[in-house]
């Protein structure tokens, strides 16, 4: 799978079969999308290609008060090559001037000039141009290329979503978060140097840098974490720390079971496993010291059930 950015034709591409998302997450439903485009686009003799956008749309239109974003752009591009379906990954700047696209503009020139798409294939709900007047009878009208709308997918009765991950990911509903995603929720980002109070009481913690300024899920987890040492056990706080700090950035603190390694700089994934709890304050540093020590005895057990059942 290759990804570019920008307008494409500078490789000299060969048309494609195309769909368009933003595949926040790559839940079910798109892992599912994506399975119908690559048969398409093999009976078609073309390559699978998907259009994405950054940042999120939504987050340009609501910059003071963005949705939380599932996953950062590294990880989507990740979890899409895993799925092995896509040839191509187009990956085109949201800005003013692509916002106020007229929807016939947007079909000529990016989707026929651009990328030469022959086969579309679209969620049934898409819409797209300027106000969002495009949608999948414009584009089936279009001569130029085969128009197909993907019905919703259902997971568990219900239609699987982006919307959907995270109201379960809010709720701390980690299992039913899991089914949609089709693995373990999980946040990557690089080890940076934070305060260091957690090795003053025994829990040293790896500091991982959040890209957004508003995750998906908060609170108190049980985690497993991929390192360079391989992968490891621990717990893990997601939230403001309220009880040694007064900012309102949200921040990813994780404490690795049994592990003395050097982190700093590396890039770390954390996959959360089950919620222990919410955040809380405490007047008392000792009663922090207090729960921490519950909630790390809490997630050995987990993980030790866990093992068990794997086993």
């Amino acid at each position: 799978m290759r990804a570019f950015l920008g307008n494409p034709r500078r490789f000299a591409l060969p048309p494609c079969a195309l769909t368009i998302g933003n595949f926040d997450g790559v839940h079910l439903g798109h892992q599912r999308m994506l399975a119908r485009l690559r048969e398409e686009a093999a009976a078609r003799g073309l390559p699978a290609a998907l259009l994405t956008f950054e940042p999120h749309p939504r987050e340009f239109f609501a910059r003071q008060q963005p949705p939380a974003r599932l996953a950062v752009l590294r990880d989507k591009l990740q979890f899409l090559a895993q799925q092995a379906q896509l040839d191509y990954v187009f990956i085109y700047r949201f800005n003013h001037a692509f916002s106020r696209m007229p929807a016939g503009q947007f079909v000529q020139q990016v989707l026929l000039d651009e990328l030469q798409t022959r086969y579309l294939l679209i969620g049934d709900d898409f819409q797209f141009g300027a106000d969002r007047k495009g949608d999948f009878a414009l584009l089936q009208q279009h001569p130029g290329f085969v128009t197909e709308a993907m019905p919703s997918v259902l997971v568990a009765g219900e239609r699987a979503s982006s919307t959907l991950v995270r109201d379960r990911l809010a709720a701390g509903d980690l299992d039913s978060a899991g089914r949609l995603l089709g693995r373990p929720y999980q946040i990557s980002g690089k080890v940076m140097h934070g305060q260091k109070l957690g090795r003053t009481i025994g829990f040293p913690t790896a500091n991982v840098h959040l890209p957004h300024r508003k995750p998906a899920l908060e609170g108190i987890f049980v985690v497993q974490v991929d390192t360079p040492y391989g992968r490891l056990g621990g717990v893990a706080s997601l939230g403001k720390n309220p009880t040694v700090t007064t900012t309102q950035n949200y921040k990813l603190e994780v404490h690795l079971f049994d592990f003395h390694g050097d982190l700093y700089g590396q890039r770390i994934s954390v996959h959360f496993l089950k919620k222990l709890r919410d955040e809380a304050r405490y007047d008392d540093f000792n009663e922090l010291v207090a729960q921490i020590e519950r909630d790390a005895a809490s997630a050995r057990t987990y993980l030790t059930s866990l093992q068990r059942d794997q086993a």
